[in-house]
This record gives structure tokens, sequence and C-alpha cells, in this order.
């Protein structure tokens, strides 16, 4: 599992929607230290003793969240970005992404099967992207990629300005146009799905974000249209799709 950034309870709520529960969790992998992504983390550790995979400034930053309650530090283990590891029959690949936390990654993941190697990545809070991002991302069968805000709507919204500054910065967040123009850069023939994820419930609406991003891949330098492949928007207070690739 990504990140736990609700509560353990609708955790394993969403896992029984799909006919799992906690215990089919081999570990969680962290991207960063925010507290949207680590709420649960404590309370699913100590409960179901999972391995828990982060960098190591993402590991030191938590540690400092008291909130979170005490979690055995022998559940830690150490990952780099651009270093593959692997948990069971799934290879992973932690990147590098552009947000204002200790030392943030994003995942692609890969399976072996007999149908050919399948992969997915979830790609979430970076303000930027650029040619490394692209390269990483390349040939995905599935992602979940980040659509978080209408730049419109979250200027006139009613956040303050250092925090209006701080999302549409380098280390911010991904506007829907951005995320939609990524998205041109990524896709192939071969690609099976598309999440948008990490919405703003303030500076966002999920008609908004999918419109957009579909415009953005149709104006794109690219040879497909926006209703060329399936795209979902990842519903924020709700278990969304289940994508089978």
């Amino acid at each position: 599992m990504v990140d736990a950034g609700i509560s353990a309870k609708r955790i394993e709520a969403g896992l029984n929607s799909f006919d799992m529960t906690s215990l089919d969790m081999d570990a969680i992998l962290l991207t960063h230290e925010h507290s949207d992504h680590i709420s649960g983390l404590g309370v699913l550790a100590r409960k179901y003793h999972l391995p828990i995979y982060a960098t190591q400034g993402t590991i030191d930053a938590v540690a400092t969240k008291r909130s979170l309650g005490t979690i055995d530090p022998s559940l830690y283990h150490v990952i780099r970005p651009d270093q593959t590891f692997t948990i069971g029959d799934m290879e992973i690949c932690p990147m590098h992404i552009s947000h204002d936390a200790a030392d943030p990654v994003a995942y692609t993941m890969r399976q072996r099967t007999e149908d050919g190697d399948k992969r997915v990545a979830v790609c979430t809070d970076l303000g930027a992207y650029d040619d490394y991002t692209i390269e990483r991302l390349q040939g995905m069968d599935a992602m979940l990629l980040e659509a978080n805000h209408d730049v419109k709507m979250l200027e006139v919204g009613p956040y303050p300005y250092p925090l209006k500054q701080r999302i549409l910065g380098s280390r911010g967040h991904l506007s829907n146009e951005s995320s939609g123009q990524l998205l041109g850069r990524l896709l192939h023939d071969k690609i099976k799905h598309i999440l948008l994820g990490h919405l703003s419930h303030e500076n966002n609406l999920e008609e908004l974000a999918y419109e957009t991003v579909r415009l953005e891949v149709t104006l794109g330098d690219n040879p497909y249209q926006g209703s060329d492949f399936p795209i979902t928007v990842a519903h924020r207070d709700r278990p969304s799709v289940r994508v089978v690739v």
C-alpha cells in the first residue's frame, strides 16, 4: 500500500469493499511525511506489524510526529531514489519528486507475469516535472497522477496568500493543466488506465479536473485525444474504481 493518509478504520473499510483485508498487505510505502499521507500509519503498523519503506529523510521526519504514537523502529526499511527493491514478486523503484518535504518520492512498480511485465506508477505531490520525471514514468500500464487544483479556483479561493504561493510553487502541487500536459508526454498505445488523484477539496472539482486534463492531452503535441484512454478521477472520500492491469 502506498501511504496511509486516512484512519486505519477507513483504510480497512476501503479494502473490504474490494474483498480484501489489511492482512492482504505486505508493506506500506511512504512518499513523504505530511499528515495527509501518514495519519493512519501508527495504528496500522502496530496492529499488523507491517514493514514500512521510506527514505531516511521521511523516516526521520515521521519520527517527530507524536500524533502517530510509538512505531517499532525495526519496521522501517530505508530506501533510496532510483534504487530498485523487491517486495514479494513486485519490483519497486522510488523516484525523486519536487515537493516541500524532507525527502519525498513517487513510486513505479513492476510485476513479471506469464503475460509479460505489468507496470504501474503512483505519482502525486509534485510542484513541477522535468525530463527525469518523464523518463521514469514512461511505459506504464496504469498510473495515479496528481491533478491537485484549478489555478483560477486557487487564486480566488479562501487560502491565505502564502499557502497559495506554496501550492503554486515548484515544490507544491500539480495543477489540472500541468497534469494534463505531463500525461500527454507519457501516453502510449498500450496504457490501460489513468487515475487522477490528490484533488483539493477547496480548489478543484472532479468534473473540472477530468475535463481539463482531457483537453490538455487533446491540445498537446502528441498523437492522442483526451478521449482515447480511460481516465478516472479518484474520489477523496470513498473508494474509487478497481483497476486491473
